[in-house]
Formats: structure tokens, C-alpha cells, sequence
């Protein structure tokens, strides 16, 4: 079975060695190297081409999501992984929007890092969250969410915003809003954020627009 390849953005050099240690100990893990600078960052991720690249935010969000922004143009098969020490709720929504595959706190037990690095790398968007969320996989609501319903999910996972989910279903913001409130209110979520994270479980997001859907 093929290890999950780990290249790091870190400017802590403890940090590092850290959690080098942490996935050796783990035999589905590959480290594969490191950088101190952001500078330095998307030139590594071209050569090395990890699984997952995992950015602190020394440097600051914006910096951060530059670099998830750009990864999948220097490596494709590359997720981005972001390891803060808090992120804000609406932060946290900016970079999922960015294309941010996963946010831990280095804060955290390592288990919660591995479990993130795990389901990021299996194609998930893992997040922790301070209360547990809804478990509304087991929530017979959820599974009566229209395709349309599906479809505006699915387009929640991918970060677009109600105008672009409009544009994208050739429906009107208002229409994308009064399908949220519905979806919200079958499946138990509170915002968007929990949708996104969450959201992929429901839908299977990736085929969310296989077929054509009237509203």
C-alpha cells in the first residue's frame, strides 16, 4: 500500500524534527522534507511533489493561502494542509474556500494530527471542531436532500460562494439560499463551514455534477 508523503512548511526547526519523529512511527507515512520559508515553499512542492503539504502560518494567512492557492499548479496530486496554532471560524472558511484540505492545531494530541493527515490523504477535508458536530450521516433527514440539494453541496466542498453556485446551476442566488436553509435544517449543520467540512460524507462531493439537475 502506498505511504502518504509529507513535505512540511514550518519555520520552527524543532517543530520539524518533531514531527518527522511522529510519522516514522507510523507505516503509511512518508516525511519527505522540509522548509523554513514560505519564499522556499512552492519551488519544493514542484520538485517533491508530496501527498500532503502541511504550511504553518508563521508567515500569516494570506501568505499561507497563496500557497494553497498555487499548489495544484506546481503538483496536482498535492493537498494542503494547514497547521495553526488558532484559526477563526471565518478564517478557517477562507482557506477552505482557497482550496485547504485539512487545518489542525498544533495544540492538538499527535493523534488528531495523524487522524488529519489520514483523511486529507484518503481525499477527505478533515477540521477538528470544539463540539462535536452533528452526526447527521446517521440522520434519516439527510438522506432526504434532493439532488439539487446534493449538487449545492457538493459545490459548498469546492469553496464557491452562493453567486458562483448560481452561476455554476444556472439558478438564482436567492433560489442557492432558500435550498441552504433547507439543507441546513435536514442535516442538523449550523453554517457553511460545518457543511464544507462535513458535506463530502453526505454527497460523495466529487460527483455532484454528473447529472443535470432542473430546480
Amino acid at each position: 500500500m502506498p505511504r502518504i508523503s509529507v513535505f512540511a512548511c514550518e519555520s520552527q526547526p524543532v517543530t520539524v524534527e518533531g514531527l518527522q519523529k511522529v510519522l516514522a512511527e507510523h507505516e503509511d507515512f512518508e516525511f519527505v522534507g522540509a522548509v523554513s520559508k514560505v519564499s522556499e515553499a512552492m519551488e519544493a512542492f514542484g520538485r517533491v511533489r508530496p501527498d500532503i503539504a502541511l504550511i504553518d502560518l508563521a508567515a500569516g494567512l494570506a501568505p499561507a493561502l497563496r500557497l494553497v492557492g498555487g499548489l495544484k499548479t506546481v503538483s496536482p496530486k498535492s493537498q494542503g494542509v494547514l497547521w495553526v496554532v488558532d484559526l477563526p471560524e471565518p478564517e478557517a472558511f477562507r482557506a477552505l474556500q482557497a482550496g485547504t484540505r485539512g487545518i489542525v492545531k498544533k495544540t492538538l494530541p499527535v493523534a488528531k494530527l495523524i487522524e488529519c493527515l489520514r483523511e486529507v490523504g484518503r481525499g477527505k477535508i478533515w477540521m477538528d471542531e470544539p463540539q462535536p458536530a452533528p452526526d447527521f450521516l446517521r440522520n434519516r433527514e439527510a438522506s432526504r436532500l434532493t439532488p439539487r440539494e446534493k449538487q449545492i453541496v457538493a459545490l459548498i466542498c469546492r469553496g464557491m460562494r452562493n453567486k458562483q453556485i448560481a452561476e455554476n446551476l444556472h439558478i438564482t442566488p436567492g433560489t442557492v439560499k432558500v435550498h441552504l436553509m433547507h439543507i441546513f435544517e435536514k442535516t442538523g449543520l449550523k453554517d457553511r463551514l460545518a457543511l464544507a467540512v462535513r458535506g463530502r460524507d453526505l454527497v460523495g462531493a466529487e460527483r455532484g455534477l454528473e447529472e443535470p439537475v432542473t430546480s
